[in-house]
C-alpha cells in the first residue's frame, strides 16, 4: 500500500513487506512475514536496509504484523501529516500533495 496507490516513484509513505536483506537498493533473500513503514518525508530511504537507518527511523519502520502495520500507517499520517489535505483519508486513497511532516526528527 502506498500513499498514492502506485509503487515506486511518487510515493511518500509506504507499508511494505520487509525484505530479508537489501543489497545495493534491491531486496535479496526473499521477504519476511513482517512489514515495515518507510516514510521519505521523515528522511528514510527505501533502498537502505533496516540496519543502515538511524534508531529513530527504525522505530518508525517497525517491524509490524500486517494489521498492526496498517494501524501504524494511519497513526503516522495523523501524527506527522496532520493539517494536510489528506490527513483524514484512508491510507490507500491519499493525494499527491504532501507537506513535510511536523516534528519528525527521524
Amino acid at each position: 500500500m502506498t500513499s498514492y496507490g502506485q509503487p515506486g516513484g511518487g510515493w511518500t509513505l509506504v507499508l511494505r513487506r520487509k525484505p530479508a536483506h537489501m543489497v545495493q537498493g534491491q531486496p535479496e533473500g526473499g521477504y519476511t512475514e513482517a512489514y515495515e513503514l518507510v516514510c521519505s518525508d521523515c528522511g528514510d530511504d527505501p533502498d537502505l536496509d533496516y540496519r543502515e537507518v538511524s534508531p529513530g527511523l527504525r522505530r518508525i519502520r517497525g517491524p509490524y504484523l500486517i494489521a498492526v502495520g496498517v494501524t501504524a500507517y494511519t497513526r503516522h499520517v495523523r501524527l506527522y501529516h496532520s493539517g494536510s489535505e489528506w490527513a483524514n483519508d484512508s491510507p490507500g486513497n491519499l493525494r499527491n500533495s504532501v507537506p513535510r511532516p511536523r516534528g519528525a526528527s527521524g
